[in-house]
């Protein structure tokens, strides 16, 4: 039996690019169903290489701009469009939040089929620049590259590469020389590493993501507002002499680095939240302030990584849980509990609930170092722990806030809450499709939604924030 020929994809021309849409794309149509385009810019007259054709849509990539739209500004990235961290740098800043807000508004009309008595407008970013205050890179043997290079390599692939993983390419690394979005610290100890680390003759081997050897494997750059620096190596491969060397040079180079740590992993991932984190020198933490509270913050630990509008969006939940001071509140997936610190003079206690242990000590501490006595916190499976027995002992909370990861809330969760039956729920969500599904099931449980305030926590990039304040219907 002969196999079926598939047919190429066609190209369009004269494809008009009419409005953005979620995660990163444009939407135009063609033959009355949506095309979805990475990069393009509202009114953008292009021609586009259809890449995947569904029932009822299409994927495309830009060939050629026609007619360049009159929004189109220039990126100031050498590495826009093959990064793919930054996809909106083509999109003035104020387009950005539009398209934002329209996403949120979106998610929970279309998505949850839920109302919003009052819909307040997003609140943008101070600085769309240098704002990122902790930035991950990967290192690989084989670093991407455009096929000219590939050439004129032999097309063996096989040069160091240090940056970020291309999307799509797990086993591929762009190697990065500029990134706006890190401080410029972020981007000179990347660079010096780089220096350091990258040459044929190096003893520093890069890490092989298929063979899973190799010796530099990953670096975290952490930093706070005042200019100090945490640096977490990953090490495949425990060579002492070389990594002490390397580490020794750093420190010498760069005084802003309060904190120098390492792990190794020989793990087939780059997790490290299960390993022994190792300090060469200084602290094993850094410090951040946000308001008047100072937060420890280590290499394991979750912390906003945009701290200037980290500030805005809790102040926004503050806000929203207007609390009184006979108040119990329930802040779940708390992390280092900066949301339960920051509300917790406003109320009479704070008991927060989080998956990793190791930030329920951070969370602890912070506690501790802004001498707040009225948090507890507890290390475990949400839904596991969130049940009726433990309501009755710590007892039932008069306010939810809830800051629970891109899946959202398991229905589980979602059913105790409903149970507590708490006078208000402060929904904290980096997903507004989650958040508008959660918000549906909710509201379904005798909630309704007052407010839904957005909040840019990562400009240049499609990504929001999103916060609800839904209250309990009295019966």
């Amino acid at each position: 039996m002969s196999r079926k020929i598939k047919k190429p994809l066609p190209i369009l021309n004269n494809v008009h690019i009419e409005g953005i849409a979620a995660e990163g794309q444009s939407i135009a149509h063609e033959e009355g169903k949506v095309l979805f385009v990475p990069f393009g810019a509202p009114e953008d007259i292009c021609t586009v290489q259809i890449v995947k054709k569904k029932k009822h849509f299409s994927e495309g990539h830009i060939i050629a701009l026609e007619k360049p739209s009159p929004h189109r500004i220039d990126p100031i990235c050498t590495h826009f469009g093959t990064c793919g961290g930054c996809k909106w740098q083509h999109i003035p800043y104020s387009m950005q939040l539009e398209a934002k807000e329209t996403q949120v508004i979106d998610a929970l009309a279309r998505l949850g089929g839920v109302s919003v008595e009052k819909q307040l407008p997003i609140l943008g970013a101070d600085h769309v620049f240098r704002y990122r205050n902790k930035v991950e890179f990967t290192f690989s043997n084989r670093r991407w590259m455009t096929s000219e290079e590939m050439q004129l390599s032999n097309g063996d692939g096989y040069e160091k590469g240090f940056g970020f993983h291309i999307p799509g390419r797990f086993d591929k690394v762009l190697d990065l020389h500029e990134c706006h979005i890190a401080t410029e610290t972020t981007n000179r100890i990347r660079d010096a590493i780089r220096e350091l680390t990258i040459s044929e003759t190096s003893q520093y081997s890069y890490f092989d993501l298929r063979e899973q050897n190799g010796m530099m494997r990953t670096a975290m750059v952490r930093s706070n507002a005042k200019g100090d620096i945490m640096l977490l190596l990953a090490f495949a491969e425990d060579d002492e002499d070389s990594r002490n060397k390397l580490l020794s040079t750093l420190v010498t180079r760069f005084p802003e680095i309060k904190s120098l740590v390492w792990v190794i992993n020989t793990k087939a991932n780059d997790t490290f939240a299960d390993l022994e984190v190792h300090c060469f020198h200084g602290n094993d933490y850094i410090m951040e302030q946000l308001g008047d509270l100072n937060f420890k913050i280590g290499a394991k630990s979750f912390f906003q990584t945009n701290t200037a509008q980290a500030l805005k969006l809790y102040n926004v939940v503050k806000d929203f849980a207007a609390l009184q001071s006979s108040d119990v509140v329930y802040d779940l997936y708390t992390g280092t509990g900066t949301i339960a610190n920051y509300v917790a003079r406003e109320c009479c206690k704070v008991i927060g609930i989080e998956y990793v242990p190791e930030a329920v000590e951070d969370a602890k501490e912070n506690s501790h170092i802004n001498g707040i006595t009225n948090t507890l916190f507890f290390a475990g499976d949400m839904k596991d722990i969130l049940q009726s027995d433990f309501l009755e002992e710590h007892g039932t909370p008069d306010v939810i806030i809830t800051d629970p990861p891109r899946a959202g809330m398991h229905p589980d969760v979602i059913k105790t809450i409903l149970a507590a039956q708490p006078r208000k729920i402060v929904y904290v969500s980096c997903n507004p499709a989650t958040q508008a599904r959660d918000a549906a099931l909710l509201v379904a449980g005798n909630y309704r939604i007052l407010r839904s305030q957005p909040v840019d926590m990562f400009p240049q990039t499609h990504h929001v924030e999103n916060v609800l304040l839904l209250t309990r219907n009295e019966k």
